[in-house]
């Protein structure tokens, strides 16, 4: 018979939390600070010069390049993550993107290497795609199967918080440095924020090293039923995979126009000072940091199901309302709609986001399950911004057929959430075709 695996103290858990969230955040900023290099200065520096719109659109194109990426990234390293070990696995994610990051900052330009510098921010990118893509699935399960059942959605919210350190680290450093004047910035200084992640790679890698494996693992391993065939395994099940699918897609979506493509949008469209969106965006991410974990709670509280729809729900009413208050051009009501987007569509789903995916997923295929449903849709997150751009060149600078991407993935992630199964093991009924009896 299964022994449950032994409890995680107080300490412990809290020093789990720590490394995963360390992890994470240098994660995180370092695909953020790209694509806020994309909305402000890859476009003039990678690409030749002409037609700005298209230049932002060819650098949209570069950032979304990394997305198309993590899905391998996700296959490869869950594989890694339910065979060998988490623990392992986030290492070694860590080490890529870190590396990758730090050579970017590295990169001639256009002007200095003609079409072999777009040629090698690509294949960066690319690498660097593919080492986020295990990332998420490894942070989430270091902590939520650390943690004690009825505390799992806070707990499993703290990696989750490291997103909106990574955009306040990545988008504080760009507020800085565009301090500069144009030709220091477009000189030397966009190279800083990239430059400084091997600080964060070596302090992220001395923490999580310090972090022990999962009981969950651990007890895979001394019962011999680690599994053989992830991939093949977590396909057993094509529904819940699908459903994880598509409650990511209004979260990733909506995250993505309010951090990558609504500062390009304020600064080059609406001729607002790049300041106004990247101090809303500060503010925003700062709020995300201590409204992640109160979230998290809230789903130990009253469920994961009712708090992702709650977020779904406010992308789908607020998408119209946020770009007319972009479009008033006012500095308050700019910082209002990043701000309220941010925190009540994102924010609020992907609080709770790793531990109800934790829990839809059986403990021999999770790392491999939360990989590909987070990495497969995280790629029409990436490709959003060159969506919205083109959206916008679409419809002659408007921004009313971005307003309804926005709804509709707000709809799509709805409905999957509506027809899933709750999965807090308190909530939950008691059967179910679904059966999230798997935590």
């Amino acid at each position: 018979m299964s022994q449950p695996p032994p409890a995680t103290t107080a300490p412990e858990m809290r020093k789990v939390a720590l490394g995963s969230f360390a992890g994470a955040l240098m994660e995180w900023y370092d695909f953020f600070v790209f694509g806020t290099a994309a909305a402000l200065v890859l476009g003039k520096l990678f690409f030749p010069e002409g037609n700005p719109t298209l230049a932002t659109i060819s650098a949209f194109a570069t950032y979304g390049v990394g997305f198309l990426a993590r899905p391998l990234g996700g296959i490869v390293f869950g594989h890694f993550g339910d065979r060998a070990g988490r623990k392992k696995t986030l290492i070694a994610t860590l080490s890529i993107v870190g590396a990758c990051t730090f050579a970017i900052g590295l990169l001639p330009t256009y002007a200095q290497a003609g079409i072999w510098a777009p040629v090698m921010l690509v294949v960066l990118r690319l690498l660097q795609g593919f080492g986020l893509g295990g990332e998420y699935g490894g942070a989430a399960l270091m902590t939520v199967e650390h943690a004690p059942p009825g505390r799992r959605g806070f707990w499993g919210s703290i990696p989750q918080a490291a997103a909106s350190a990574g955009i306040l680290l990545a988008t504080g450093v760009f507020a800085l440095v565009t301090q500069l004047p144009d030709d220091q910035l477009y000189s030397w200084g966009w190279r800083v924020p990239f430059l400084i992640s091997a600080l964060l790679l070596a302090v992220g890698l001395f923490i999580r090293s310090k972090v022990a494996e999962t009981p969950d693992f651990e007890r895979l391993k001394r019962e011999k039923t680690v599994a053989a065939r992830p991939l093949v395994d977590v396909f057993r099940d094509p529904r819940t995979v699908a459903v994880t699918f598509g409650a990511r897609i209004g979260e990733a979506v909506s995250s993505n126009i309010g951090n990558a493509f609504a500062i390009s949008y304020v600064s080059t469209q609406l001729a607002v000072a790049k300041s106004v969106p990247l101090n809303g965006m500060l503010v925003a991410s700062a709020l995300g940091i201590a409204a992640t974990p109160v979230f998290g709670a809230l789903t130990d509280r009253y469920g994961r199901r009712p708090i992702y729809l709650a977020g779904a729900a406010f992308v789908i009413v607020a998408a119209f309302p946020f770009f007319m208050m972009l479009n008033s051009k006012s500095e308050a009501l700019i910082w209002l709609a990043l701000i309220a987007m941010y925190i009540f569509g994102p924010t609020l789903m992907f609080a709770g986001q790793a531990t109800y995916f934790t829990e839809l997923f059986g403990s021999n295929v999770r790392y491999t399950g939360l990989s590909i449903a987070y990495q497969g849709s995280a790629v029409v997150g990436g490709l959003t911004p060159l969506i919205a751009a083109t959206l916008l060149a679409t419809a002659g600078d408007s921004p009313w057929l971005v307003a309804g991407f926005l709804v509709v993935s707000g709809l799509i992630t709805f409905g999957c959430v509506l027809r899933s199964p709750e999965t807090h093991p308190g909530l939950r009924k008691p059967a179910g075709a679904a059966a999230p009896a798997k935590v």
